[in-house]
């Protein structure tokens, strides 16, 4: 009769914990720098400067219409090739920067769009400066909107950070890959990075809502306001503000 034995792995525990600690490492890396691209591209996309906006809509559309796998064998495979190598982990990492990028600035310009004219307007009437309403007025209450959307394509992106096995990069599903072949004990080894895959996910959703409850104080104002009220708190979403912490 079968049964699950994990004995077998009890050896192998600290290459899973390394193997998770890349992946972990490589969605950071990626959600930084794709996060500061996908602001850069939804601002740019939004200028009154077609040959750049059709450039980031080629950039989206090239992304967003291809697979992961086949934009990280380009980086890796196709650009040494040509003579330009890199580590495993910088492929893997800029492959998914690229895409996070793409999807964070469709998702960013959404919430860039849902911004009222007249908020901008009264803005300019108060004398802001271009960068200090695109910051203040614009992004901010925009991120705030879309952040759970965001947080979302970030723990996608972490679990295709898998296909980033495909080119030897050391991180969960390739130690996996080393572990069951050593082992034989495929389901076993493939519950264990499951349970780690979702720990790692437990992980970025807590820190996503500190990040989240730190950068969005007038979210957790208004919560805590209509909880001293014994009130149901309405939704941040639809309360526009000049600047925040502004007046309606």
């Amino acid at each position: 009769m079968f049964s699950l034995d994990f004995s077998p792995l009890i050896p192998y525990w600290p290459t899973f914990l390394l193997g998770a600690w890349l992946t972990l490492k490589m969605t950071c890396v990626a959600v930084f720098f794709g996060l500061i691209l996908g602001m850069l591209v939804a601002f740019a996309k939004r200028a009154k400067v077609p040959v750049l906006t059709r450039l980031c809509i080629i950039y989206i559309e090239a992304v967003r219409n291809t697979p992961f796998l086949v934009q990280i064998f380009l980086l890796y495979f196709g650009l040494a090739s040509i003579g330009i190598r890199m580590p495993t982990f910088a492929a893997a990492a800029l492959a998914m920067t690229i895409n996070i990028g793409a999807y964070a600035a469709e998702i960013i310009r959404a919430g860039l769009e849902s911004v009222p004219r007249g908020q901008i307007e009264a803005a300019e009437c108060l004398g802001l400066s271009k960068w200090r309403i695109g910051w203040h007025v614009m992004l901010q209450p925009s991120i705030e909107k879309v952040y759970p959307s965001l947080t979302s394509q970030f723990l996608l992106m972490m679990q295709a950070s898998a296909i980033a096995s495909q080119i030897s990069a050391e991180e969960l599903t390739a130690v996996a890959n080393t572990v069951q072949s050593d082992t034989f004990r495929s389901l076993e080894t493939y519950i264990v990075v499951a349970a780690l895959y979702l720990v790692l996910s437990l992980i970025i959703k807590l820190v996503a809502w500190a990040v989240g409850e730190h950068l969005f104080k007038r979210r957790r104002a208004i919560r805590l306001a209509a909880k001293r009220a014994g009130k149901t708190p309405p939704d941040p979403q639809r309360i526009d503000t000049v600047i925040p912490g502004g007046a309606a």
